[in-house]
């Protein structure tokens, strides 16, 4: 009977090899995505946001960028102010960006739900971006210039029918959420007025306080009020404001508007890998439920409200629907 012959040594440690390869093989091909998610960030992240400073998008970007680097154990976070063409700009930095987990959006509602009504963009939703989620709400006020003799919003809408055309609303730039706001009320409450957008909510306010324009319908209002330098007539919100406690919202006053989801979320270009946008996802979520944070964001006329990504693409999909009917209402289509 043949014996079977052993395999020559040098045959079985290449044998060998073969085999710790291949159950090495998984373990290499998940090093990665560990790699991106245990290392990430490697450097400082960018923080775009698509508005000037001064506002209550920078006031809640400067928060949350001090509240993440904590959070993200003690990551360097760059605020990046990059404004113009209503968010647009900025915006479009960001879908540009690599996806590698150092740039990230403070993508502004209206980004996705009214400027695609308006205009051809050179970014989508689906197409460019990655959603971490949905971080917060925004409370407007609508103030008025104190030398416009008015207190109340009844007030304001009856001098406004007696000079139509006369009486002008300030807002961070066409297609802002102050400038869908002002239209609203200009649909609802049957007045004209007339728009005069600025590069930005504080710029604005400048005007307002100097005078030069007659409302605003912002979450800077809260400033100028609690300040004296304007008068508070209405929240354009569904509650009262905290720090305004006299002062009605606007379904409170008689004039019948819809509001319009909005808010702001945290976005990062497309491909950017799951592992991150859980980590950035978690991190944000544990610090808009701290109290501190809350009550900043909250002097700033914005409410602290995690969403998950998939909930917030929902809301703004739904909402850029609304806003279509809206536009062709008033008037305001695709140039």
């Amino acid at each position: 009977m043949n014996e079977r012959t052993p395999p020559r040594p040098e045959k079985a440690t290449a044998r060998r090899r073969i085999v710790a390869a291949g159950a090495a093989a998984p373990l290499l091909a998940a090093l990665p995505a560990a790699r991106a998610q245990g290392r990430w960030p490697e450097r400082p992240i960018r923080f775009v946001v698509p508005f000037p400073p001064g506002g209550n998008s920078d006031a809640l970007a400067r928060t949350l960028a001090e509240r993440l680097r904590e959070h993200l154990g003690g990551a360097t976070i760059v605020v990046d102010n990059r404004p113009g063409g209503t968010t647009q700009v900025g915006t479009e930095a960001v879908a540009r960006a690599e996806p590698d987990g150092h740039t990230m959006l403070l993508a502004a509602a209206t980004s996705f739900t009214v400027l695609p009504n308006l205009r051809k963009l050179p970014f989508e939703l689906d197409a460019n971006f990655e959603i971490a989620g949905g971080i917060a709400d925004y409370i407007a006020v609508v103030a008025v210039r104190k030398g416009l003799g008015v207190k109340t919003l009844g007030e304001f809408v009856e001098l406004a029918r007696r000079q139509p055309g006369k009486l002008t609303w300030g807002s961070a730039g066409s297609a802002s959420a102050g400038h869908i706001y002002g239209e609203q009320l200009k649909k609802h409450a049957g007045i004209d007025l007339l728009h005069v957008p600025f590069k930005g909510s504080a710029d604005a306010a400048t005007a307002l306080v100097g005078e030069q324009i007659d409302m605003i319908i912002d979450g800077v209002g809260l400033g100028l009020a609690r300040g004296g330098r304007a008068v508070a007539l209405a929240t354009f919100f569904g509650r009262r404001h905290p720090e305004l406690p006299d002062v009605p919202a606007i379904t409170e006053t008689g004039v019948k508007v819809e509001l319009p989801a909005g808010g702001w979320g945290i976005a990062f270009p497309k491909g950017t890998p799951a592992p991150i946008l859980a980590q950035a996802g978690a991190a944000l979520e544990r610090a808009l439920a701290e109290p501190d944070t809350r009550d900043r964001l909250l002097r700033a006329s914005v409410v602290a409200v995690w969403t998950p990504p998939a909930e917030y693409r929902r809301a703004l999909q739904s909402a850029r629907t609304y806003h279509a009917d809206l536009l062709q209402s008033i008037g305001m289509k695709q140039e």
